[in-house]
């Protein structure tokens, strides 16, 4: 099967391996799965690795064709996403779905008739992992509310175009933290299945203590809504929504297993709410210690969505095994000691990397550059009144400033430079229907280029090369695994 190159290809290619375990050697990697051994479509470059565009070979599961029995992949750089040095003029032979040999060019002997591809000027790395990313319509207001009404008895195909995007860009594993569980299932399993072709998906579902895109734990909504927004808000929380808080630990325990009976790939509950100034604690510490359990109990990944630092300290002393956007504290640093656990537990860091870095700071630097100059014009014509500023004059110039992104990019640098397990977690989602929006979305938080920007992001906020690919191969495998 042919995946179609992608126009403005300038330098280089990357040969993507999809292996979920990353063993600790080129050799070890005899075996591993290779789910999606491809030259993924790059439409950016990575910092330090010549990066760009593709042509795609996809075998086993991800192709509902007969694979080749072998194939022998020649010539290129290979880097097995454990910091290694680079093997040069690697080979490496895929028997079926699996990694059968690699090697340097002279200790790998290539089958009789295996069918071989050059890759010389080439790099192969395991396939990118994102470890947050929403593939289905899940809410949204004004144009993006519009396109889900318009769209919802689509969901199937749009789970399915979002999985197949990020493949096209060498994104072979995608973990969903918050969306609709019942087409992201169906989707995953006809994935799975070989029936259709996309990047291998891991669902949670909801976020387990919200009730919709248009309830108050998720949007702060007051107002009455309409039929089709009540609906939403059911079909996204699968009776895992705000009526969670009422429970006692026995009622909690059932309806978290009911939950689990779903078949969502791992848990994420709301540890605290989603909207900030002022963040609320969500769940008890003893009911955060339910949930955990409960997914701990049938094997689940559990991770939590935690953004006041009382509110994280009480989801790692629940068990959780890892945090989305760790650096996201309602503007507050993340302490020493608090970092130091999050590294000594192991817990895996999925930052929302592209939005700290990369395009999205330099818009940063511009509009706060843009606003001292208007601030200070404006001063200017007509001086401060001589009193204290209000509460909220204060948060409004801190926004205007910027100061909660610069305070998560020096989280997100507190936490590498701790050595803490981070991966990139784009949150990427779908904007509004072309059709029925004025203003085009950044590219930081698509699906695709939005890890592999993600991925460059890490560069620049303070790893290697090297280490940014760990990241993204590596430690996401870590994270894709059970419980």
């Amino acid at each position: 099967m042919r995946v179609p190159v992608a126009s403005g290809i300038e330098v280089g290619q990357i040969l993507s391996v999809s292996a979920w375990h990353v063993p600790g050697t080129c050799q070890a990697l005899t075996g591993s799965p290779a789910v999606g051994v491809q030259l993924a479509a790059m439409r950016h470059p990575v910092r330090g690795l010549v990066v760009l565009a593709v042509v795609a070979l996809a075998l086993g599961p991800l192709s509902a064709q007969s694979p080749p029995a072998r194939v022998a992949i020649v010539g290129a750089t290979l880097v097995d996403g454990n910091g290694g040095a680079p093997l040069r003029d690697a080979v490496l032979v895929v028997e079926g779905a699996r990694i059968a040999q690699v090697g340097p060019r002279g200790a790998v002997t290539i089958p009789a008739g295996a069918e071989q591809v050059d890759a010389r000027g080439r790099w192969i790395v395991p396939g990118f992992i994102d470890t947050n990313v929403h593939l289905s319509l899940y809410g949204g207001q004004n144009d993006r509310y519009e396109s889900l009404v318009r769209y919802q008895p689509r969901q199937d195909e749009i789970v399915l175009e979002a999985a197949q995007i990020d493949l096209s860009y060498g994104v072979t594993t995608v973990r969903d933290s918050y969306g609709a569980l019942v087409p992201l299932t169906r989707v995953r399993d006809r994935i799975a299945g070989g029936e259709q072709v996309g990047a291998r998906i891991l669902a949670a579902g909801n976020i387990l203590g919200w009730s919709g895109p248009y309830s108050f734990s998720f949007s702060r909504v007051t107002t009455p809504l309409t039929l089709f927004q009540e609906q939403m808000n059911d079909y996204i929380a699968q009776g895992g929504g705000e009526e969670l808080m009422a429970m006692d630990p026995q009622e909690l325990r059932k309806a978290i297993d009911a939950y689990i009976d779903k078949r969502p790939d791992f848990l994420k509950y709301g540890g605290t709410s989603h909207f900030s100034e002022p963040t609320f604690i969500g769940f008890s510490p003893e009911a955060q210690r339910v949930i955990v359990d409960a997914g701990h109990a049938r094997n689940l990944f559990v991770e939590t969505h935690s953004t006041s630092v009382e509110g994280l300290r009480v989801s790692i002393a629940a068990g959780i095994d890892g945090i989305q956007h760790p650096e996201l504290l309602d503007g507050r640093a993340l302490p020493a000691d608090l970092v130091a656990s999050i590294h000594d537990r192991g817990l895996v860091c999925s930052m929302l990397v592209s939005t700290i870095s990369g395009p999205a700071w330099k818009r940063h630097l511009k509009a706060k550059e843009e606003n001292e100059k208007k601030k200070a014009d404006a001063e200017k014509e007509r001086p401060a009144a001589a009193r204290e500023k209000t509460t909220a004059e204060k948060r409004k110039d801190a926004a205007d400033a910027g100061a909660d992104l610069e305070m998560r990019r020096r989280n997100a640098q507190a936490l590498i430079r701790s050595g803490c397990r981070v991966t990139p977690g784009t949150d990427s989602y779908w904007a509004a229907a072309p059709e029925l929006t004025r203003t085009p979305k950044p590219h930081d938080q698509d699906h695709g280029i939005g890890t592999i920007l993600a991925i460059e992001g890490l560069v620049e906020l303070g790893m290697t090369p090297s280490q940014a690919i760990v990241a993204a191969t590596k430690n996401g495998a870590f994270a894709a695994r059970a419980g």
